[in-house]
């Protein structure tokens, strides 16, 4: 995957602002919310911050929506979701890269993503208290992934696909050697 030029840290930065004042939040209020400080925050509102995949992902529980949607481009004037202009975006902590491939808008439920993950990577999501269920469903098209979701483990190969509620917390593994690529696929209810 190539990433496209784009300030994805301005674009989290609005996307989190926007969030959190549609929902009437206080830097304080989000904070104990998601768990995530104040000034960290603040510090991702501003653009001055390059946040990990499991600190996006406890602001967007927060905030009551899929860990894609920090991502969302502003919506298109048509329905599709040209390659050239999705979004791209390396986590810091694991080196995974994401791209947003679902056209984005206020009416669109399912969102996707395509994820590269590196060859013994890991990723550990908590799973904080949601308004609205949301449904995962992780296609794997190459390599190994292995999930924990709550307790129990799953092993992937490529062509199984794996669905389950963001309700548990969730460790993703990658323990090939090969870069694991897959599909998720994301419905809020």
């Amino acid at each position: 995957m190539r990433e496209p030029l784009v300030d994805l840290n301005a674009r989290i930065a609005e996307q989190v602002r926007r969030l959190r004042g549609e929902r009437g939040l206080s830097l304080d209020a989000l904070a104990n919310r998601s768990g995530v400080s104040r000034s960290m925050i603040s510090l991702i509102e501003r653009g001055e911050n390059n946040p990990t995949a499991v600190l996006l992902d406890r602001l967007a529980q927060a905030l009551d929506v899929p860990l894609a949607s920090l991502f969302d481009n502003p919506p298109p004037a048509e329905p599709i979701a040209r390659r050239a202009d999705q979004t791209v975006w390396r986590d810091p902590a694991s080196g995974y890269l994401r791209r947003s491939v679902s056209p984005t808008g206020p009416d669109i439920r399912t969102q996707i993503v395509e994820v590269e993950f590196p060859p013994q990577a890991r990723v550990a999501y908590d799973s904080l208290p949601r308004q609205h269920a949301v449904q995962q469903q992780i296609w794997l098209l190459e390599g190994q992934l292995q999930l924990t979701v709550g307790p129990t483990v799953h092993r992937l190969g490529p062509g199984d696909c794996l669905a389950m509620t963001l309700d548990a917390p969730i460790v993703f593994h990658n323990p090939g050697d090969a870069p694991a690529r897959y599909v998720v696929v994301l419905t809020r209810a």
